[in-house]
């Protein structure tokens, strides 16, 4: 058999998850929740509704909070779309990249009266678990980019089809029609806007995971050998303990909504103000040591968008020093043209330290220096908030959904969205079909 022909029974000989995988599938949905509310306002997800009908079609799937109806891969687009906006879903150190984003939304997009909550978690495990050991078995030098649009389609690919009891040989064409149409992603290695609404490509990873199921369930065929050229994928990476160790186990959350290799620096640059009861006024310069990736970033001293703001260290510390890390909670377009964060931003300087570049991308760690008028400070982190070493808790996520919650939706919205995921933890996922069918954004 092929790689995928054999990831492919494992998908399809899955009936349940352990305990500690389904309280992490739990965990990721309510974090994606909070995210997608987070983007639902953007300017690049408005633009996304509004062409959403025309371009995908009614069908049954809900467009989240907004009470619009698409069909499962136009919902998939829209909501992964909302949930990926401000760069504040989750991700996988090990794919260096976003899961969530694409694969929760695809598997909610599948709901229907005969899908319980257990089928549903059981899915999403299943799309981190092939999605994951995808994008971790990749040579970065035959493939040169981290994109999570590259390899999330064939994740949704799994989970879906598995929702779908489709055969072994039918998943498996889907994990190879979606692996080979997956977005190219062609300009990251070039061009200076990184700033754009296209960022990584999960939507069209999301939306076209849901297609490749419906193109292999027709019987559409793919290459299944996609993954057997071991120049390119790892064969140990794809197949080693498969269902011994859960991928999803070790998903990170984000408290701060911006490229996740710049969070090392923001969490060291808080806790050294915090610490040493440094006030913004204070502050002579910011030096900073990263990893070789992160000086490929856009880094614009000014951004003119939020996504050009979220993919830029030196503005998300001129942000933090002067507002808190609640600015980044999300990040807000006021914070773009806020005069005290943008002349902080020109205080900071960035340089390479090599022993973070082998770190790299197994963990994204950082180093800042803040220099004042009555003395020097440092402060390093290797492994950022949010990390499974340094976790944010159920409470952690809860907090981060309520700060993200007041400033966009009525107070029993919020409420009902929590109880929703309360009902989900019990086992009943009707009051989040619910929910997330309503328009109350």
């Amino acid at each position: 058999m092929t790689i995928a022909e054999r990831l492919a029974h494992f998908i399809c000989e899955t009936g349940s998850i352990p305990a500690e995988a389904e309280q992490s599938a739990l965990k990721c949905v309510f974090d994606l929740l909070g995210a997608a509310i987070a983007g639902f306002g953007t300017p690049n997800a408005i633009a996304v509704r509004q062409i959403a009908g025309a371009t995908w079609g009614a069908g049954p799937a809900p467009i989240w909070f907004a009470g619009g109806r698409l069909t499962p891969a136009g919902a998939s687009f829209v909501n992964a779309a909302c949930a990926c906006a401000l760069d504040l879903d989750d991700g996988h150190r090990a794919a260096a990249g976003h899961p969530g984003a694409a694969i929760i939304p695809a598997v909610f997009s599948m709901l229907d009266a005969s899908v319980d909550a257990q089928r549903a978690l059981i899915a999403i495990a299943l799309g981190y678990e092939i999605g994951v050991r995808i994008s971790a078995a990749r040579d970065l030098k035959t493939i040169p980019t981290v994109n999570s649009g590259l390899w999330s389609g064939q994740a949704v690919a799994a989970a879906v089809g598995w929702m779908r009891r489709l055969s072994p040989r039918q998943i498996a064409h889907a994990i190879a029609i979606a692996g080979t149409t997956a977005p190219s992603q062609s300009a990251t290695a070039y061009t200076r806007f990184r700033g754009n609404s296209v960022k990584e490509g999960i939507p069209w990873g999301a939306a076209n995971g849901v297609l490749a199921v419906d193109l292999a369930q027709a019987g559409f065929t793919g290459p299944i050998d996609l993954l057997d050229d071991p120049t390119r994928f790892d064969p140990a990476v794809l197949l080693d303990r498969l269902g011994q160790g859960w991928q999803i186990n070790n998903t990170y959350f984000k408290p701060y909504s911006c490229c996740r290799w710049l969070h090392a620096p923001v969490d060291a640059l808080l806790a050294l103000m915090a610490e040493h009861d440094i006030a913004a006024a204070d502050i002579v310069g910011i030096e900073t040591e990263t990893f070789g990736r992160t000086l490929t970033l856009s880094n614009e001293i000014e951004p003119a968008t939020l996504e050009g703001g979220q993919y830029s260290l030196p503005f998300c510390l001129g942000v933090a020093a002067t507002r808190g890390a609640l600015a980044l909670l999300p990040m807000r377009e006021g914070s773009l043209t806020d005069a005290a964060a943008l002349q902080m931003a020109k205080r900071v300087t960035m340089t390479v330290r090599p022993e973070f570049d082998a770190m790299f991308p197994a963990a994204v760690p950082g180093a800042v220096r803040v220099t004042t008028a009555s003395g020097v400070f440092d402060r390093t982190v290797l492994m950022p908030r949010g990390e499974p070493v340094n976790p944010m808790t159920w409470e952690d996520i809860d907090a981060k959904f309520l700060t993200i919650a007041a400033e966009r939706i009525d107070v029993p919205t919020a409420n009902g969205i929590r109880s929703a995921i309360a009902a989900l933890r019990a086992g009943d996922i009707a009051p989040l079909q619910s929910i997330l069918a309503a328009q109350c954004l």
